[in-house]
């Protein structure tokens, strides 16, 4: 069922939004080569604390840590780890929500650390305009939900990469996760529900620079690109109110 939310509600996601993405801008200044990722996570949880929230991953289905750090291949899940240090060039995805007293926000962004491969670089520019162009579809009027994996798999195809399908956006705002799916691509056998007010959604396209095929590592957590090209990943909270759709995840 899909959680239709109160202009109050949506008021308080809109305040853990604007949380995580302040996260978001000081994590583009503050990751560097030569530190771990769990340096990262430890300084994502200790923001998160300081402005009396709660790390929404933390726990979640087990998960071990307050973000998801994904390096190079790894498309999503990555675990933090003293042992994993950024090195230049790397593409980072820290992935990662806040629970604001039972309000949750979702926001991913792939960092480019220092000077990368230009085929790395034009990755993240595709796949940062696939969340725009998605946006966008979610915007339109009597828009439906395969609108928005429809204009994400169409712009990126376009330039060869693979769009990962086996894992997609969601509703949020009161749980981690809720209804409906978001696949980044479009299909006659999957639902397709109208974007309604009140409906709060992770719109969250995954790009691989090479094929779409995907494989989780033993760990049962991380998630690779199965010919070990990098991936790109961002996302952003939205919310269908009165007066149109607004992304929440800005400063």
């Amino acid at each position: 069922m899909i959680r239709l939310k109160t202009e109050e509600q949506i008021k308080r996601i809109r305040e853990s939004c604007h949380i995580t993405a302040k996260l978001m801008e000081q994590l583009s200044t503050f990751i560097e080569p030569g530190m771990s990722t769990w340096d990262i996570d430890q300084y994502c949880y200790e923001f998160i604390v300081g402005h009396k929230g709660v790390p929404a991953f933390l726990h979640y289905e087990g998960f071990p840590a307050t973000a998801c750090i994904s390096i190079n291949e790894e498309v999503i899940h990555g675990i933090p780890s003293k042992k994993t240090i950024i090195k230049e060039g790397d593409l980072v995805d820290v992935d990662l929500g806040i629970n604001l007293d039972g309000h949750f926000s979702d926001m991913a962004r792939t960092f480019i650390i220092g000077k990368t491969k230009d085929e790395y670089r034009k990755l993240c520019e595709v796949t940062a305009q696939s969340l725009v162009l998605g946006i966008e579809a979610a915007s339109a009027k009597n828009a439906r939900i395969q609108d928005i994996g429809s204009a994400v798999y169409k712009y990126a195809t376009k330039f060869g990469y693979g769009v990962v399908r086996d894992y997609c956006g969601h509703g949020v705002g009161l749980a981690v996760h809720e209804e409906p799916e978001i696949p980044n691509y479009a299909s006659s056998y999957m639902p397709n529900p109208r974007i309604r007010e009140g409906m709060v959604l992770a719109i969250e396209p995954m790009i691989n620079l090479g094929t779409h095929k995907v494989k989780v590592l033993a760990n049962d957590w991380t998630v690779v690109t199965l010919d070990g090209l990098p991936s790109a990943h961002f996302e952003d909270t939205v919310a269908c109110t009165k007066n149109g759709l607004e992304i929440l995840t800005v400063v």
